[in-house]
């Protein structure tokens, strides 16, 4: 690597998760100097995004690209404040306090979890938020086959999700006597097989619709930039300019896409039954085992400007994000899985804190079995682990032994004890790995 030249990283991911390696990355100047690229997953169907995706037939869901851009902005106050801006998300017209709720929701953004609690950085949360917090999710249409054999190779990871309560409102269903309550309401456009049953979050008040609440500003934004220009390469860019990123944004694929997966025990009346659950939001809160995981279409148009970047990048780094739904569909995309294993790049994975929904159960180990699963021809240089929350440390050597790596063990952690990364400590790990007297 030529030291006189920028170091070239390609992260993947989506959400908090690529949200926190973004600002990481950030954080390695002054000692690195870095040409970042992020490269976004686009199966997102959940939220403000699904909506956009089922009402407007988006061509790309915006929730994670908005996330990356925010991560990659310019400190400058004015480049701050459109970030805050892209960030605000409309509460309900009939919330008296809606300003300061949207400010709430902006502040939090989707890092709470259906509690209200801070969830982990690599939780896959719905792209909206309730002003209650209160965000029970509907399950109608999200399994099918249920007499679906399993495939003759179990995947040798699982899915131990907790299995959540809630039957969808039409659209059309009377309005909760609350101004500003959320009601939920599904949509499948026909024909989007892989899609899933959307999950729209649609305030109503006084018996209307309130379209714009729980959207966020930057999905609008970037909506209409995908509506405006040709390109989604030229829309995230001009974006990025926006909010003076540093660093590009490129989705992994040219269109949306759909996530499903074949899970044993997603039916609890059928524990032991494969059905087939459909769409990433479906599958980040499915219950089971996950034996199999796809995209939809199997092999879509990998963005042009994301496979050039892989090829002349020095790093690929991987999560840290939820593993099934941002992290391993990259490597379902055909002509991004053949420039990953071609690419001259060194290659590192950041692994979780804790696992979230659709990986409990899962061992550090595990995760790192499921890249070899999907992508046998996968080589990684480095395995990248918080010291405290990776137990015992034998089986991930094991396991990044397998891949070709050595496991590097760091404190990534935020102070507070909870499992979310703490970007300016990641940045600090990262600084000696990508450095090039590494």
């Amino acid at each position: 690597m030529d030291a006189r030249r920028p170091i070239k990283v390609v992260a993947f991911g989506g959400g908090h998760g690529l949200a926190a390696s973004l600002k990481a990355l950030r954080l390695c100047s002054p000692q690195l100097e870095l040409d970042i690229t992020a490269v976004v997953t686009v199966g997102d169907n959940g939220g403000s995004s699904g909506r956009l995706r089922a009402e407007r037939d988006a061509q790309l869901p915006p929730g994670d690209l908005r996330m990356a851009l925010a991560a990659l902005a310019d400190d400058d106050p004015t480049h701050q404040t459109t970030v805050r801006l892209m960030q605000h998300r409309f509460a309900p017209v009939g919330n008296p306090d809606r300003r300061q709720l949207a400010a709430d929701l902006t502040s939090t953004g989707n890092t709470e979890s259906r509690t209200g609690a801070p969830g982990p950085d690599n939780a896959r949360m719905p792209d909206s938020a309730t002003p209650t917090g209160n965000t029970a999710e509907s399950r109608d249409g999200a399994l099918a086959h249920d007499n679906a054999a399993g495939p003759d190779n179990a995947s040798p990871t699982g899915n131990t999700a907790e299995s959540r309560d809630g039957a969808p409102a039409p659209d059309n269903a009377p309005a909760p006597q609350q101004a500003g309550a959320f009601q939920e309401a599904d949509a499948n456009p026909e024909g989007m097989s892989g899609w899933g049953d959307v999950d729209r979050r649609i305030a109503a008040v006084g018996g209307k619709h309130d379209p714009l609440a729980g959207h966020a500003v930057g999905n609008l934004l970037l909506l209409g930039l995908l509506e405006l220009m040709d390109d989604p390469v030229d829309a995230l860019a001009h974006a990025g300019n926006m909010v003076g990123a540093k660093g590009r944004v490129l989705p992994m694929a040219c269109h949306a896409v759909g996530i499903e997966a074949d899970v044993r025990g997603a039916d609890p009346a059928r524990p032991g039954d494969v059905v087939t659950v459909r769409g990433q939001h479906a599958v980040a809160v499915a219950s089971g085992h996950v034996e199999a995981l796809r995209i939809v279409p199997s092999s879509p148009p990998a963005c042009a400007a994301a496979v050039e970047a892989i090829g002349d990048a020095d790093w690929l780094i991987f999560g840290p994000g939820s593993w099934y739904t941002s992290v391993l569909p990259h490597l379902l995309v055909p002509e991004l899985a053949a420039a990953i294993v071609a690419s001259p790049a060194r290659r590192l994975v950041t692994m979780n804190l804790a696992a979230d929904n659709e990986t409990l159960g899962l061992s550090v180990a595990d995760h790192l079995a499921t890249l070899h699963w999907y992508l046998p021809e996968l080589h990684v240089d480095v395995v990248l682990a918080d010291a405290k929350w990776v137990g015992e440390p034998d089986p991930v050597h094991r396991a990044a032994e397998v891949l070709g790596a050595r496991l590097v063990l760091a404190p990534l952690a935020v102070a507070d004890g909870s499992p979310k990364h703490d970007p300016e400590s990641l940045g600090t790990a990262l600084v000696p790995l990508l450095g090039p007297d590494r």
